[in-house]
This record gives C-alpha cells, structure tokens and sequence, in this order.
C-alpha cells in the first residue's frame, strides 16, 4: 500500500522524531568561553523562580575569537564584507599610530554579525575612525546597551554598540567590558550625540558610568533610587498588583516550584 501525502506539507518540512529538533533555534557549538551554568529559566538563585522551570541547567558561553576569514555578505572564496571593514579599520588605526591587536581584544563573526571588541580606553578613537574614515563611514550610531554577566569575572559589565554605515549600506557592533570594582567606560557622546539619553538609561539600569557625559543622571528611576534593576544580581521584589480586586504578590513573594 503507497503512503499518503499530506498536500498541506511540503515534503521536505521535518515532521515526526525530528521535527522539535529542527523547530529550535541553532546552537552554538561547543567552542568560546563558558562563563556560567545557569539553573531554571531565567537564573535566579534566591528562590525567586516561580516559573517552573527550576529543573533546567544551560551553560553560558561567549563565543570566542573567529578566526580570518570573517565572510559576510559578498564572500567570494571566504573573504567578503567583514574582513574589508577589518582591513579598513586595523590599517586606519595603523596610521595613527596604534597597534590593532592593543585596541581590539577580538574581532568575532557569530550569527551573521560582526563584532569588534575594544579596549574601553580605545573606544573613543575606534568610533571616530568608523564614523570619519571614507572607506568605513558608520555615520550613525542607534544607541548602547547594557549586558551584565556576573560569571564573567574582572568583565562583568558590557556596553554593546550598533553602528550603521549609510553611505555603505553596512551594520557592526561594537562591544567593550568594565569589571563591576571600575564601572567606568568612555561617552560618545561628542562622536554620536544621539548616544546623550542612550548612554544615560544604560548607566540608570546597569551602573555604567560613561566618562565624559555631559550630564550623567538617572532617567527613569527616582534620583535616589538605590542600585541598578537589570543587573543580574539585583533582588527581583516589586509591588503587589490589584487585579479586579484581587492582590497579586510581588514576584519574590509568590508561589516557588522549584
């Protein structure tokens, strides 16, 4: 007896033993740095995992240095679009009088984006070479956020840059790291103005304080508010909540299935 095709699924759509594994998101392999093991959904260790996951453990992993060539779009043979920016940005920097391997720690290709890391006190000169140089061109920089890994130790705090070249229809990223003891990382804000509220609401949430900022005050939280809600290691509290007459309880104060 032939088998049935359903006329509703194409044949190459995965079904059956294979089909949740491939309806997943790509993981990453087994190279770069493991920072943390991270237990129930979203890591907290004080009993205030209330989702039910508390059972599942995931290693947290950087990846690491990508090795030449980088790729990207309008790879012929293995070198494309990223390793022209990279040529571009070490061989500007070579011209000031910096040696690349000082200024970038590494230069990272992880799912279809390009990375450079930058010593903090570096990330001044870097953004000015990408904004001026003609062959790079990042006129637009569309703000900093804020990252904090509590594993990862004397680097706990990133700070991650968009960039987009408009001239040549192009996006990097930049990322710089600042140990939780010297939080400290230089503004931008006199090489993109448009970093002046960006760099403000990462320093109100994540305690980054941008070196150079015309007026580094909070601007979401009170003025006395103390400590920094999206870092990791703060408490998770919060107020009850009135729903149609009923109180729901802070998330730390609720229910634990773990």
């Amino acid at each position: 007896m032939s088998e049935q095709k359903n006329p509703e699924r194409p044949d190459d759509e995965p079904h059956g033993d294979n089909a949740q594994d491939e309806a997943v998101p790509a993981q990453r392999d087994d190279t770069g740095e493991v920072i943390a093991t991270r237990r129930g959904m979203f890591g907290a260790d004080n009993g205030g995992d209330t989702t039910g996951y508390g059972g599942l453990v995931r290693t947290v992993r950087l990846p690491g240095a990508t090795p030449r060539p980088y790729g990207g779009p309008g790879a012929e043979g293995g070198y494309g679009d990223f390793d022209e920016i990279a040529d571009e940005l070490e061989g500007a920097l070579d011209e000031q009088g910096l040696v690349p391997e000082n200024v970038i720690e590494k230069t990272v290709v992880d799912r279809g984006e390009l990375t450079f890391h930058i010593e903090r006190e570096y990330l001044p000169t870097v953004a000015r070479t990408l904004r001026d140089d003609p062959a790079l061109r990042f006129e637009l920089c569309t703000g900093v956020s804020g990252v904090h890994f509590p594993g990862d130790k004397g680097r706990e705090l990133h700070a991650v840059y968009h960039l987009r070249s408009i001239t040549h229809n192009r996006l990097i990223r930049l990322e710089v790291s600042a140990p939780d003891a010297d939080p400290h990382i230089p503004s931008l804000v006199a090489v993109y103005p448009t970093n002046d509220w960006h760099e403000r609401e990462t320093y109100d949430f994540f305690g980054l304080v941008f070196d150079g900022h015309p007026a580094l005050t909070r601007i979401m939280m009170p003025d006395d508010w103390q400590g920094f809600p999206q870092r990791k290691d703060y408490p998770l509290g919060g107020i009850p909540v009135e729903y149609k007459g009923a109180q729901i309880p802070a998330p730390d104060q609720r229910r634990s299935y773990s």
